[in-house]
């Protein structure tokens, strides 16, 4: 097997033709396909079919012609005219027998002869003209003459088919990646909890959970008096509160636990958590004065 044997026969494989399927596309005789496999050119009518079975067979394969003859030059016979030289030479053998046979005619009258001689001659003058300039010229039209490929139909439904799955591949992968964007679901941050856990008398106590600090505002809408204390018991603001004067205070205790909270007058104060009014556990209208305690949840608890 030649390397443009092995070539075309590895480009055959790698499409998944078989030589039935080659031959049905290229319609090119399976003998001629395996002939051109192994590198066997006697089997061919010529070399110019040769020529024009590599041609095709490369077409069909989508393989480059121009590349292939460039590349296996010198396993490609080339073309020629020795078939017509051929022709011809069998041609001008027979017309030298028929000369030289005519010598048994001697014992025919001359003028018989000559009659005779003249006839054949313009017979044989019309075969040669009518017969072998024909075929002569059909040989080297024939060579001349660029072969006509069709494309099969196999071929195209099938690479139109290929086309096809490649884009309801497409299609899928899209729906895919929208589907994976519909179903995955949006995580929201939980929401700030400020919740009631114990009140006794005029002692109420708080949970703040999921807040990322802690900043307690007071707001008197009156006149009110306040102390705020950390967890460790150190006093973090303590005074009157009032809109005639100092309405408002904000302490921060994101680094501490717990606020412990004094309200003097509950009916005249607003409690603010990050921004989260304070609904008083106890009533203001019942226990005037309140202590009141926020316990701050870390998220890493």
């Amino acid at each position: 097997m030649t390397e443009l044997g092995n070539r075309l026969k590895d480009a055959r494989l790698a499409k998944g033709l078989s030589l039935e399927d080659l031959q049905s596309i290229t319609k090119i005789q399976k003998r001629y396909l395996i002939g051109l496999e192994e590198g066997n050119y006697s089997s061919m009518p010529g070399n110019f079919y040769v020529r024009a079975f590599v041609k095709q067979y490369a077409e069909a394969l989508q393989l480059n012609p121009d590349e292939i003859f460039e590349t296996y030059k010198n396993e490609i016979p080339a073309t020629h005219n020795d078939d017509l030289t051929e022709q011809l030479s069998r041609v001008k053998t027979r017309k030298t027998v028929s000369e030289g046979s005519s010598k048994i005619f001697d014992i025919i009258p001359k003028v018989l002869i000559g009659v005779f001689i003249i006839g054949a001659a313009g017979v044989l003058y019309y075969f040669v003209v009518n017969n072998v300039g024909d075929k002569a010229n059909d040989l080297i039209n024939n060579e001349n003459e660029p072969v006509k490929f069709v494309r099969s139909e196999n071929l195209e439904k099938a690479e139109n088919a290929e086309k096809d799955k490649t884009k309801e591949n497409d299609k899928e992968e899209k729906t895919d990646e929208q589907k994976t964007v519909e179903e995955t679901p949006v995580v929201e941050a939980p929401k700030q909890e400020l919740t009631p856990v114990q009140n006794s008398g005029k002692n109420s106590t708080y949970d703040l959970k999921n807040a990322d600090k802690f900043v307690v505002k007071l707001v008197s809408t009156g006149e009110t008096w306040v102390s705020v204390n950390n967890s460790s018991g150190q006093s973090k603001f303590q005074g009157l509160l009032s809109t005639n004067g100092t309405q408002s205070t904000e302490v921060d205790l994101t680094g501490d636990t717990k606020a412990v909270i004094v309200v003097g007058r509950t009916l005249d104060t607003e409690i603010y958590v990050n921004d989260q009014k304070l609904e008083y556990a106890i009533a203001p209208a019942d226990v005037v004065r309140q202590n009141i305690t926020i316990q701050f949840v870390q998220k890493n608890e």
